[in-house]
């Protein structure tokens, strides 16, 4: 069994299409676990993440790129909260967000302590969603080493977070904010009426056809007003083809 015949396969019973990632990283990734697993063959591999929901659950956490901290990049946090919330908040309505593909978590729990800061915690809803099961746990638990909170201003890391033997843990208060939920960008259905939507450092390890319907869905789930926040290698070119344009630097609203 080749490559192709593998992703062919993992396809017919996982729905996960490995053909929307970049095909050189995502087999190097690939062979590498196989490896590291002391698997012959891809029909051998096939086979184990068939039989072995264990084994499926720890490659589907090895596909997805679980690196992030809190304020990743604070040039384009500080941005969001003086330049783009002000002008999108409408205190007269529930404010929704979705962090997309969010990982350890540290994205959502972010944008909470933002939007506290903003507006009472009633008039938001946060909702988070990964493809990995095993790292939205994670995510729920509220943990983090201290690498992952490096960038939080001191009086966040005081007021929010509780240091232990374990690391930082999270306070109640914020972890209610969220609603940690399983969704696949390729094949589930997206949210509506979002009125920001924070995808960052995601879709680099996507093909373009894969980014154009992703980023054409996400102008679809946009409020009116609404907002898509990207990482900071994502900058995205001809956002019009996708129903979207430039508000600032990494930031776009619908066209």
């Amino acid at each position: 069994m080749d490559y192709n015949h593998f992703v062919t396969e993992f396809y017919t019973f996982s729905k996960i299409d490995l053909n929307s990632y970049k095909e050189g990283q995502m087999k190097r990734r690939i062979d590498s676990h196989i490896k590291k697993s002391g698997i012959s063959d891809y029909r051998e591999f096939l086979t184990l993440l068939k039989t072995n929901p264990k084994a499926y659950e720890t490659f589907l956490g090895y596909l997805t790129i679980n690196v992030s901290e809190f304020f990743r990049d604070p040039r384009q946090w500080a941005t969001l909260e003086k330049d783009i919330l002000p002008g999108i908040i409408n205190v007269t309505k529930t404010f929704n967000v979705w962090s997309a593909a969010c990982s350890t978590g540290d994205e959502p729990y972010t944008l909470a302590i933002l939007l506290t800061k903003l507006i009472p915690s009633q008039k938001f809803k946060i909702i988070a969603t990964d493809i990995d099961k095993d790292i939205l746990a994670k995510a729920k638990t509220g943990i983090y080493p201290d690498k992952q909170v490096i960038n939080l201003p001191a009086d966040y890391k005081s007021k929010y977070f509780k240091k232990t033997t374990e690391g930082y843990i999270i306070s109640d208060d914020i972890k209610r904010k969220i609603d940690f939920r399983q969704h696949n960008l390729l094949k589930d259905p997206y949210p509506s009426d979002i009125d920001l939507i924070v995808c960052r450092n995601v879709l680099i390890y996507f093909t373009e056809q894969a980014k154009a319907d992703i980023y054409t869905k996400f102008s679809k789930s946009l409020s009116s007003t609404g907002i898509l926040f990207v990482g900071s290698t994502e900058q995205i070119i001809n956002a019009h083809d996708f129903g979207l344009k430039s508000k600032k630097l990494f930031f776009y609203s619908k066209a």
